[in-house]
């Protein structure tokens, strides 16, 4: 008996031992993740102090082309004068390592009105001192050229009809003792904008470029207009700026979008907006507005902008419909086999993703795969940076890409497929690979055509205007002024695009009053590229 209790505490023992090791490689490897866990968190931390207090620029080695700063702008504009403003004779040497440019004066004058101010010589000073003859006036000296800046005014034009009768006809109304007023013409008055309104073209012109352009909300506006002495409200701003945007930039906006359906390579980006006023949501739930744009194709570039309540990847199959060709976006997957389109991903956001995941302590360790990842990045951007400043043509680029970018992507996939499993999915470069190859069949379709694009900063920089406004702004009220906002957008970008004054071009469609019965050939002169656009919206805007 004694011999078998103690071979069953002996039993017990060791089960009891097996029992332990069992909880204390549960224990190890639920602080091995409570390690991992706080390592991760300790990285995120980083990640926001360096987003917070750290440099906004993400430049390298090389930086991506297109990608600019929204920050520090007075500084960096101001740092690149180093020479006084130009005299009449001079010029503006800028020097790089491409190239020297050369600006006349006249030529950053061009296009400014200039009035002439002469100063007079004083009578008491028109004596001779030597010989007290009277002096004659022999010409002008060129003394030099100021800025003159004249504020805006409001006023009020009162608009009348001629009238004009018929002598014989009213001495036969007359005698018939009955007047009938038949012997009046009058004088055909253009419609107004906005039936029973004084608001006109300029005035609408103005408030749009104000809030779309230079992201100034209404409600500063009014207090703008207050100081021109008119008392026009926020709201009244609001409706009008609607009703002119549903009214007349409609024709325009969906012939846009259809010349737009008709390219072959598109570029794509998306971003919230608050709606207040949508059925059965609530205020504080995000809806989104759309940037579609045509691809860097050497045709003239066309901004469209749409709104929708979600981000379903059905809308942006309704917004691409009978679109076939490239689509170069970030890495939302709502894009993902949209029917007649090859997707093609940008690398910027694969190169942010490294960027974002090197330590603040690994900078210049190129050992670190971080600071690898965004090596190979920087390579392929500066390939794209060569064809680009040899203007290479699409086919030229092409065979250059085939050659130097092609090996190039082949060693990234490799050196890709080595680090996958190898880091935890929650830190940041778990993070920078996993996204990596997720969207892998995608980042080399570029490859495919020398007309495509290796990143979407093109659709960033286009979408960025809205998203500062929105900084400004904050909402939409209702999902009126979102549509509205969306096609007021959609035409100052365009007028942007093409180079033309931005006011003018508002100016310009709101007084040809586009209808739907417009044909295309009659909206195709309404184009920002057209000669009548070109012509009548030049830099400077006069009324």
């Amino acid at each position: 008996m004694a011999k078998g209790g103690q071979e069953l505490q002996i039993r017990e023992l060791m089960d009891t031992m097996k029992e332990l090791r069992i909880t204390i490689e549960a224990l190890r490897k639920e602080l091995s993740a409570k390690d991992k866990t706080i390592e991760n968190l300790q990285e995120q931390v980083a990640y926001f102090q360096k987003k917070l207090f750290g440099k906004s620029s993400e430049k390298h080695a090389v930086i991506c082309e297109g990608q600019i700063s929204l920050f520090d702008e007075v500084e960096t504009e101001a740092a690149k004068v180093t020479e006084p403003e130009p005299d009449a004779e001079e010029e503006i040497v800028t020097f790089s390592k491409s190239r020297k440019s050369k600006t006349r004066k006249e030529e950053l004058l061009a296009g400014v009105p200039v009035t002439e101010k002469v100063i007079p010589l004083p009578e008491s000073e028109r004596i001779c001192e030597r010989c007290g003859a009277e002096l004659k006036l022999s010409g002008k000296k060129f003394i030099r050229d100021e800025w003159t800046f004249v504020p805006a005014k409001m006023k009020v034009t009162r608009i009348y009809a001629e009238t004009y009768y018929c002598p014989e006809c009213k001495k036969e109304s007359e005698k018939k003792d009955s007047d009938t007023g038949n012997y009046l013409v009058t004088a055909k008055v253009p419609e107004a904008l906005i039936p029973h309104s004084m608001t006109t073209e300029a005035v609408v012109g103005h408030v749009m470029y104000q809030k779309y352009a230079n992201a100034v909300p209404l409600y500063r506006q009014e207090k703008d207009w207050e100081q021109y002495g008119a008392i026009l409200s926020r709201n009244r701003l609001a409706q009008w700026v609607n009703i002119c945007a549903e009214k007349y930039f409609t024709p325009v906006y969906e012939y846009l979008h259809r010349l737009l359906l008709k390219r072959e390579f598109l570029m794509a980006d998306e971003t919230r907006i608050q709606v207040l006023k949508e059925t059965d949501r609530e205020p504080e739930t995000n809806s989104f507005i759309w940037l579609f744009r045509s691809g860097e194709d050497e045709l003239p570039p066309i901004i469209y902008y749409g709104y929708t309540e979600t981000r379903s990847k059905y809308n942006a199959e309704a917004f691409l419909k009978g679109f076939n060709g490239y689509l170069m976006t970030d890495g939302y997957q709502g894009y993902n086999n949209l029917p007649g389109i090859t997707r093609t991903c940008c690398w910027a956001h694969v190169r942010r993703y490294f960027n974002d995941a090197v330590p603040q302590a690994k900078k210049l360790d190129y050992a670190h795969p971080a600071i690898q990842g965004v090596i190979y990045c920087d390579k392929l951007f500066e390939i794209e940076k060569h064809c680009r400043e040899h203007l290479y043509s699409p086919q030229k680029r092409y065979e250059y890409r085939l050659k130097h970018a092609a090996p190039l992507l082949d060693a990234f996939w490799e050196w890709m497929d080595h680090l996958k499993g190898r880091y935890d999915a929650g830190s940041r470069l778990g993070k920078a690979v996993q996204y990596v190859m997720n969207r892998k069949p995608y980042l080399n379709t570029y490859l495919k055509d020398g007309r495509c694009s290796l990143s979407n900063n093109a659709a960033e920089n286009a979408i960025r205007p809205f998203c500062v406004g929105r900084r400004n702004w904050l909402f939409s009220d209702t999902p009126t002024g979102a549509h509205s906002s969306a096609k007021v957008y959609t035409m100052v970008e365009m007028a942007k695009a093409h180079n033309l004054n931005v006011e003018a071009y508002l100016v310009y469609l709101l007084k040809a009053r586009p209808h739907p019965k417009m044909t295309d050939e009659e909206l195709e002169k309404l184009m920002p590229w057209s000669h009548d656009a070109i012509t009548g919206c030049a830099k400077v805007f006069e009324e």
